[in-house]
């Protein structure tokens, strides 16, 4: 009689802490005493304004984040800098098939009522930002009104102090919008540098709706790199190939920048970048990027093998 085969077990859902503090508040002993009585295995602790946009140690954890994972915390306030951002923060974790749960406020996405909560959320967020913006236009139509020029007077001066403290202030911003958005770009990055060219690397991200220069992506891992957010090997040179390697690389950065790809999912891609085949022509057939990735296997990279939906 044939055993019957048993499927893999489930892992086990992590509850995962998270606390923060501004600089100038008490440690974060209370929330931490507070999520481990509420079953947390995991704690990370973050020092930092609440209105501050970087938080590296939360861009951390949640790349350590897996499916079926319970990222918690005590209060909203000690995750998001507002609404949108909060709102975020679950999008990603969604992605992840993880959930969120916050100890003191009605929210658990695991659960229909805390989902519910979650949609009002969303409908605050509008309004919240709708209230920004009205607040805004207001305020800078009342100053025009009284004779006053917008903007910092000790930029328009050239004050060597101001634009220090303006030049520091964009830094911090560009920082915190890098650590918000990295989970989007660079886990792309590292899978495909530095074996890959820059070039390809951002062709495939601008393919995934992106919106990349060279340039740019790489001023953006530098400096994550110096936060210690990212591995300096990322920024190593690519190894120089013949021009007739370079549809085989990109074909290749594609099936690993996205492994769920199948054959036909590659053709059409590369036909939207407009990449002509090996022989010139302009569609391409599963067949024509299997022979391509089945050379990068054989010159020793570590591709992964699409399926054929032919």
């Amino acid at each position: 009689m044939a055993r019957p085969v048993l499927s893999p077990p489930r892992p086990a859902r992590r509850l995962i802490g998270y606390a923060r503090v501004s600089t100038d508040e008490q440690a974060t002993d209370a929330q931490v005493d507070e999520l481990r009585a509420a079953g947390c295995q995991i704690i990370r602790q973050e020092h930092g304004s609440g209105a501050s946009r970087a938080r590296p140690v939360l861009a951390r954890l949640m790349r350590e984040i897996g499916p079926s994972d319970v990222l918690v915390v005590v209060r909203l306030d000690r995750l998001a800098r507002s609404v949108s951002h909060l709102l975020a923060v679950i999008e990603d974790l969604e992605g992840r098939q993880a959930h969120f749960r916050s100890l003191r406020d009605p929210i658990d996405t695991s659960t229909p009522q805390g989902m519910f909560s979650l949609q009002v959320l969303g409908a605050v967020a509008q309004l919240e930002r709708a209230l920004i913006a009205e607040r805004t236009k207001a305020g800078m139509k009342a100053a025009k009104a009284r004779g006053k020029r917008a903007g910092n007077p000790g930029l328009r001066e050239r004050r060597p102090e101001a634009i220090r403290a303006a030049a520091a202030a964009r830094q911090k911003v560009y920082v915190g919008d890098l650590i918000a958005s990295a989970s989007t770009w660079l886990p792309i990055v590292r899978r495909m540098r530095p074996q890959h060219s820059w070039d390809d690397v951002v062709r495939v991200l601008n393919h995934g709706g992106q919106n990349w220069t060279i340039e740019k992506l790489r001023r953006a891992v530098h400096r994550l790199v110096q936060e210690r957010m990212a591995e300096a090997e990322l920024l190593q040179r690519s190894p120089r190939r013949p021009p007739e390697d370079r549809l085989m690389t990109l074909v290749a950065g594609i099936a690993i920048a996205d492994p769920d790809l199948s054959l036909r999912d590659i053709a059409a891609q590369l036909e939207r970048m407009r990449e002509r085949t090996p022989r010139g022509g302009r569609q391409w057939a599963a067949s024509s990027v299997k022979s391509l990735l089945d050379q990068a296997r054989r010159l020793g990279r570590v591709v992964p093998q699409p399926r054929d939906d032919a």
